[in-house]
């Protein structure tokens, strides 16, 4: 029962098991059992190399009861939605009467009173959390402009939300505070976009006043073969600018792979840049590159 839930019994489970609570304690102290929360447990702790974050989420959960659920950035952790700050904190949410005595119960656990219909929950391999759709609507109220997009485009990208769904966010943060800009989020958010570091790459360009006019730009030869996709693109000056993040485009495979696709993009008239996620730290950088590289292109 431990192993299919991430190692993670909680003290009532223990019981419920017929384990009192000396045997439970006497298993922490052999080092067998590790205490992740208060009444809850990992189970054959020696197995693991610390205590896994999947563990800690499901151990929190389960330990504030079957009314508490995962919200906000957890709810996002789990869902696979990438952009918000990465963090160790775990946010709950209980419901009322509960969620003050309960926000003394572990430092690390931060408890929410969020009202949470019943249909915005789902379960995420058994852990209780808002919907994908909800999530996002909770995120892009709190997050600021850069980080909500990116949790837009990628709800959009991994399929967990449609933009149809999206035209229901409006009504379901009306009043509640932040809704105004919220709005305005939700207009930037193209599903297009592969990791938060193209979604941060193309908004400094939309800041600086140098969209691109396409993303995920195939290019093709005149027998239409694929020469490469760029991940923004400007068509007329023929430039692409590449966002090169640590995951997809750090293995040594990749690296040679990007390498020989840029020199047939290069040798096909097309202006290559590469960004990283230092490059859109710099509000100026990005779009000063890519003007520069447009007007050269002009020239030619």
């Amino acid at each position: 029962m431990a192993g299919a839930r991430d190692g993670i019994v909680t003290l009532a489970q223990a019981r419920a098991a017929g384990l009192s609570v000396h045997e439970v304690h006497r298993l922490c102290r052999s080092g067998r059992w590790r205490a992740v929360i208060r009444g809850g447990y990992l189970v054959d702790a020696d197995r693991y190399d610390g205590i896994p974050r999947r563990a800690r989420i499901r151990a929190a959960v389960a330990s504030f009861g079957t009314r508490a659920a995962a919200v906000l950035t957890t709810a996002a952790e789990l869902h696979g939605i990438a952009g918000p700050r990465a963090t160790e904190v775990i946010h709950l949410s209980m419901p009322g009467p509960v969620a003050k005595p309960a926000r003394l119960a572990s430092p690390d656990v931060v408890v929410h009173q969020l009202t949470v219909a019943p249909g915005q929950l789902v379960r995420v391999d058994g852990i209780p959390v808002t919907s994908p759709l909800r999530t996002v609507a909770d995120l892009v109220l709190r997050e600021d402009r850069y980080a909500a997009v990116c949790v837009l485009d990628s709800a959009l990208n991994r399929g967990l939300v449609t933009d149809d769904d999206l035209l229901a966010v409006p009504r379901m943060i009306r009043r509640r505070r932040g809704a105004v800009a919220a709005r305005s989020r939700l207009a930037e958010a193209d599903g297009r976009a592969q990791s938060p570091l193209e979604t941060r790459t193309r908004l400094r360009c939309v800041d600086g006043r140098v969209s691109p006019d396409a993303l995920q730009l195939e290019v093709r030869d005149d027998d239409g073969y694929l020469l490469g996709i760029g991940d923004l693109g400007w068509r007329g000056p023929r430039v692409i600018a590449e966002a090169d993040g640590r995951g997809p485009h750090g293995t040594p495979e990749a690296v040679h792979a990007d390498r020989r696709r840029q020199n047939r993009l290069v040798n096909a008239g097309w202006t290559v840049l590469r960004f990283t996620w230092a490059d859109t730290l710099d509000p100026a950088y990005i779009p000063h590159t890519v003007r520069q590289a447009i007007a050269a292109a002009r020239l030619r």
